[in-house]
């Protein structure tokens, strides 16, 4: 099978071209080398590999390597929060402009095949819980004046009563409460229209969870929250908390969310749709700092814990991955404590 990786020179693509190249699949890359993930070339590329360095946006390259490939996966965009609202631009010109050339591309050339997108849990917002009241619920969006004093916790919108959060399945309404996950779920309505407008065009897009593990960027503001902590720690610092620590998130590795992706290409039975990928066992921002400052050994410094909060995160979100399991045929391997002593060793991305 021939399949375009785009993003493939990245982090979490980088990982899928290795499961594709072993299986002796024929892989071309498409990677832009976007600085907020690369400083230079990857020394680590495989000689295997047809790499391309062209930016997604660029209709005439992407034609031209969207030609006679079975399948596509999808993986380039900006992540992250960034800076501030100031990169709205940026980011709905690399991930919703760069999804649409890249579809405009596969129309042009009458392309029919598998198509998986890199999504994320983000699309979701808020995740949902139970009131004992009222039943599951999604907390509205969390008030600055309660978040200023401390006030963290989400509470019923219809009694004001405490909330146990839950895990979200797929069929969940998406909520997304930032730029980033705004387009990202504008990826996935791009995608399916795609594929509702032609035939022989199957979709699916794998909702990542917090993904960490070699080859991840260092700090910088659209790094993720492990990258970030790690690189602290790496300087001889505490890392820093937001809030009281106590945000739930999946945690999963870079090589689960990879093979997830491999099932999804490779597996023509598997249907359409999407899936979240993720453990299905939530930690607190908390507990990955800490293990993390465990795995890098006794004198450390440990986490600080600042109360500090950044409009449009949300207090918890993690999943249900029983359709993940049932149809994708995917469950998570590498276990937290596993991959986070594995992390604070492995190899980053400058």
């Amino acid at each position: 099978m021939r399949v375009l990786v785009t993003g493939g020179a990245g982090f979490i693509g980088s990982h899928i071209v290795d499961l594709l190249v072993a299986a002796d699949h024929e892989v071309v890359v498409l990677d832009c080398l976007h600085p907020a993930a690369h400083r230079s070339i990857p020394d680590d590329l495989d000689p295997r590999v047809d790499y391309h360095w062209n930016d997604v946006k660029d209709l005439g390259a992407v034609v031209s390597l969207t030609r006679g490939v079975d399948a596509v996966c999808h993986q380039a965009a900006m992540v992250g929060l960034g800076v501030d609202f100031g990169d709205v631009t940026d980011y709905v010109a690399e991930n919703d402009l760069g999804t649409a050339t890249l579809l405009r591309a596969l129309h042009d050339g009458a392309w029919s095949g598998r198509l998986v997108l890199a999504s994320s849990m983000v699309v979701y917002g808020e995740g949902i819980s139970r009131c004992d009241q009222h039943g599951v619920v999604r907390p509205p969006p969390r008030d600055a004046d309660a978040l200023k004093i401390g006030q963290f916790e989400p509470t019923c919108p219809h009694c004001g009563r405490a909330l146990v959060p839950v895990s979200v399945p797929e069929d969940s309404y998406p909520d997304p409460r930032n730029v980033y996950a705004a387009t990202k779920l504008h990826q996935e309505h791009l995608c399916n229209a795609f594929a509702r407008e032609h035939s022989g065009v199957a979709v699916t897009a794998l909702r990542y969870h917090n993904v960490y593990g070699p080859r991840m960027p260092r700090n910088t503001p659209y790094a993720g929250v492990a990258s970030i902590f790690r690189s602290a720690l790496e300087r001889g610092e505490s890392p820093q908390v937001y809030e009281d620590g106590g945000q739930l998130r999946d945690f999963i590795h870079v090589r689960d969310i990879a093979r997830a992706n491999f099932l999804a290409l490779t597996n023509d039975a598997t249907p359409g749709g999407t899936y979240n990928i993720a453990t299905g066992m939530p930690r607190t921002v908390l507990d990955m700092a800490e293990a993390l400052a465990r795995a890098f050994g006794p004198g450390v410094l440990q986490p600080t814990v600042t109360g500090a909060w950044r409009p449009g995160d949300v207090r918890h979100v993690f999943a249900s991955t029983d359709r993940a399991a049932d149809h994708l045929g995917f469950r998570a391997e590498i276990s937290f404590s596993d991959g986070m002593q594995e992390f604070a060793t492995a190899a980053l991305r400058s």
